[in-house]
């Protein structure tokens, strides 16, 4: 529906630039540790709960499915670093302060999947810390797979990923570590 709202938005003044980014799964931090995900309730995504986890606020991860047609029958998404979003965003205003109006539409992501089990392990080598799950039931409407086609932003304007999975991880863990109740604790300067 936003995407409409922002498409009608340029139809109804042709001199204006719209860009819409669809992001896939952002992770991690910046690598100071200073900035990363907080949710301020649950966590509407897998990534801080797998990292409330390793510091100890939950006993242990839900993983939805273990019966799908992947590798380990475990969900496969498509994951992207936040400091990759980061230069998304820039490439994608970089790009409209060259138009003369019109919208562009381009998709965020690494175009390659990983299951909620390798998010799992992949944490776990991060931190140094095991990660417990149960496994349970499928989600209504959850897809075995679901990997972006980020093509169009790498023609467009040259934008891809640059950092992996590991990094993703790591960067994630030294900002949980540093601040494991969020910004709630976060030390003051």
């Amino acid at each position: 529906m936003i995407e409409q709202i922002m498409r009608g938005y340029q139809e109804a003044d042709t001199e204006k630039c719209v860009s819409i980014l669809r992001y896939f799964n952002p992770v991690g931090a910046h690598p100071s540790g200073r900035i990363g995900e907080s949710p301020n309730s649950i966590p509407n995504n897998l990534m801080p709960f797998v990292q409330q986890v390793a510091v100890g606020r939950r006993e242990c991860l839900s993983v939805f499915g273990n019966d799908y047609n992947t590798p380990d029958g475990a969900g496969v998404r498509d994951y992207i670093h936040v400091d990759d979003l980061a230069e998304g965003h820039i490439c994608a205003l970089k790009k409209i302060l060259s138009m003369e109006g019109g919208c562009i539409t381009h998709n965020l992501g690494s175009g390659h999947g990983f299951s909620v089990l390798d998010m799992v392990k992949a944490f776990e080598e991060a931190s140094g810390k095991p990660i417990p799950y149960k496994m349970g039931d499928r989600r209504p409407g959850d897809l075995a797979t679901v990997i972006a086609n980020a093509a169009k932003a790498k023609a467009d304007f040259g934008w891809e990923t640059k950092r992996g999975l590991e990094e993703m991880c790591k960067s994630a863990w030294n900002w949980q570590s540093k601040n494991p109740y969020g910004y709630e604790d976060a030390p003051k300067d």
